[in-house]
């Protein structure tokens, strides 16, 4: 197999904690050819300090530090503006790479040059070995009328460098952005599902994932997501699909709005998270039909 270098992009914030086990599980890799980009937004703890400690050691490590913090998908495009290599394989500051993931992910994204994204999937429900060409067509219809797979984080995936240079890499939208370049890249290129487990996710209290994941606003941010992907990529459907895929996102939207405010008690955010995602009435009355499967 030909050794493409592959640039792993680390933006860093305030991981004191975890950032040396993040950094040791990349340097320890089978996969020798690539180089470590860490890039510090304004850390104010010893962030900056313990991965210059590494930077001195390893010839391959490059950090960098920010002049203002840029927050999470500003950073993400400002590692991957220093990056070099072929591929760029993100990993957050906070989870592990376990030493043969990328050995797998380059061989997979080597056997389909077509491809623009790799990305693991979280459970393995394929009915043939990973890894697995998907086209967009395939994606977009398994997105939308039957089981997503591009729920992962930037940690699961691998990009081809040329295809997040075409299409100008994060928008950063809050809370969906990598889902929101997942679609975009599978709207013209195929993607390959990767097996599970090549990664560690590290699941912590001060995760802004987690945090953000709590609030009802950001529902309608991957609510307004959704619908835009699939209007997007409407070419992929026949319109009997495509207006089933629109009523399936609604009513998805209205399950989990009427979950809060009649499960969760959760009525005055439920209620203002409601006017504003636009459903009326009726559309959210639907979310106490059969779900649309």
């Amino acid at each position: 197999m030909d050794t493409p270098l592959v640039s792993v992009l680390m933006a860093a914030y305030n991981a004191e904690n975890f950032i040396a086990e993040a950094i040791e599980s990349v340097i320890n890799s089978n996969y020798s050819n690539i180089e470590l980009i860490i890039v510090d937004d304004r850390s104010t703890d010893r962030t900056l300090e313990i991965s210059r400690k590494y930077e001195l050691d390893d010839r391959r490590i490059k950090v960098y530090s920010n002049e203002i913090n840029l927050g999470d998908y500003p950073n993400r495009n400002k590692a991957a503006s220093y990056a070099t290599g072929k591929y760029l394989k993100y990993l957050d500051n906070d989870d592990f790479l376990y030493e043969y993931s990328l050995n797998y992910m380059v061989a997979a994204m080597e056997q389909h040059p077509e491809a623009g994204l790799g990305i693991g999937v979280k459970i393995t429900d394929d009915y043939k070995p990973y890894p697995i060409l998907i086209s967009s067509k395939e994606t977009y219809q398994n997105e939308f009328l039957h089981k997503s797979f591009l729920g992962c984080g930037p940690s699961a995936a691998i990009i081809r460098k040329d295809c997040f240079e075409q299409l100008g890499g994060f928008s950063g939208k809050p809370f969906v952005g990598d889902h929101e370049l997942w679609l975009r890249i599978s709207r013209y290129f195929p993607v390959i599902k990767l097996q599970p487990s090549l990664l560690w996710y590290r699941t912590h209290p001060d995760q802004e994932s987690n945090r953000e994941s709590k609030l009802l606003g950001n529902k309608n941010v991957r609510f307004h997501l959704s619908l835009e992907a699939l209007n997007s990529g409407k070419i992929f459907f026949t319109t009997a699909q495509f207006n089933y895929g629109i009523r399936r996102i609604k009513q998805n939207h209205a399950r989990m709005l009427l979950k809060n405010i009649i499960l969760n008690f959760k009525i005055k955010e439920g209620f203002k998270t409601w006017k504003n995602s636009g459903l009326s009435f009726f559309e959210l009355a639907q979310g106490l039909k059969k779900y649309l499967k």
